[in-house]
């Protein structure tokens, strides 16, 4: 573990290198940000990061981090949780709450709580009121590189109260180390996906992929604004076990293959540069509003539990 800034704060941020068979990912405490993602034989990232602490300060601030404890956005900037309003913060456009606004755990300082050569747990404490939800939370991040080349993170969240939680790894990724994500080809394993309104909120609607222009699952390679995407992908009507949702594939032939456990991907174009592709696993956006959305209430006996896997390869 080695420095790797300092805050304008004054707080201290290091960096974690794990490394297994020929994958290496170099996390930053700040966020538990996964900041560099090589391959061995590739001579760049797989991950769309920087060196420069400032910048995951201004606009690379969701880039690479874990977002929550609401992932995406909050329609109303308001949750009801055993008929009392929880108020969040309306941090876009003064309106919608996204990636819970400046009290969301990618703004803060993570502990190193277990460390080796290829693993790591974070630990990040949420105080009752903290991103203006109820529950003293503790929320637990173990990050597993392994032999086939693959990143393996798991999220666990605990409360003494009643809240909601919806964590999300935003990280952009571009096989092709390209100035632009273009070229890339997109595969998902979804049947359906959540229309949104002008704001990027969901409208209420599940709608089928077929006959639309987001019908990824049997491929396609699509281009910067066609289709343009930031939507969620419905995976499941609920958690299940943890299986193949996504393949993205670089025109170099690199693949990066997504498992996870979670009922939605947010898939992101980075527009407008399209640098890389943010891709979210995650609960359904704005499901404490959407009564019909599989829901993301935890509570001291049910405490919230994510698995998502990212694996790479080279063409055969």
């Amino acid at each position: 573990m080695n420095l790797f800034g300092t805050t304008t704060k004054g707080d201290d941020v290091h960096k974690i290198t794990l490394t297994a068979g020929d994958l290496t990912v170099s996390l930053l405490t700040l966020g538990a940000i996964v900041q560099d993602v090589r391959l061995a034989g590739v001579d760049h990232s797989l991950t769309h990061g920087s060196d420069d602490l400032t910048d995951y300060e201004g606009t690379m601030g969701y880039h690479g981090a874990i977002v929550g404890p609401i992932a995406n956005r909050i329609s109303t900037s308001r949750v009801r949780i055993d008929g009392m309003d929880y108020e969040l913060e309306r941090n876009e456009a003064g309106k919608t709450h996204l990636h819970s606004g400046s009290g969301g755990t990618h703004r803060r300082i993570w502990d190193v709580a277990a460390q080796s050569d290829s693993s790591t747990t974070l630990v990040c404490d949420l105080p009752e009121g903290e991103a203006g939800l109820p529950g003293n939370r503790r929320i637990e991040a173990t990050f597993t590189v392994t032999e086939d080349a693959t990143l393996t993170l798991k999220i666990s969240g605990t409360t003494d109260a009643k809240t909601v939680m919806n964590f999300a790894n935003h990280g952009y990724w571009n096989l092709d180390g390209s100035d632009t994500w273009e070229g890339h080809r997109l595969q998902i394993a979804a049947h359906h996906y959540l229309p949104i309104t002008d704001a990027v909120v969901p409208t209420g609607e599940v709608a089928p992929v077929e006959g639309t222009d987001m019908d990824f699952r049997a491929g396609q390679a699509p281009s910067p604004g066609a289709p343009a995407l930031d939507h969620n992908f419905c995976l499941s009507s609920g958690k299940v076990e943890d299986r193949l949702v996504l393949t993205l594939t670089g025109e170099s032939g690199l693949v990066l293959e997504l498992f996870t456990d979670q009922p939605g991907l947010q898939v992101f174009d980075g527009r407008p540069a399209y640098r890389a592709f943010a891709l979210e696993a995650q609960g359904w956006p704005d499901a404490p509003t959407q009564a019909a959305f599989p829901q993301v209430t935890v509570t001291p006996d049910e405490p919230y539990e994510q698995s998502t896997r990212w694996r790479f390869s080279r063409p055969s």
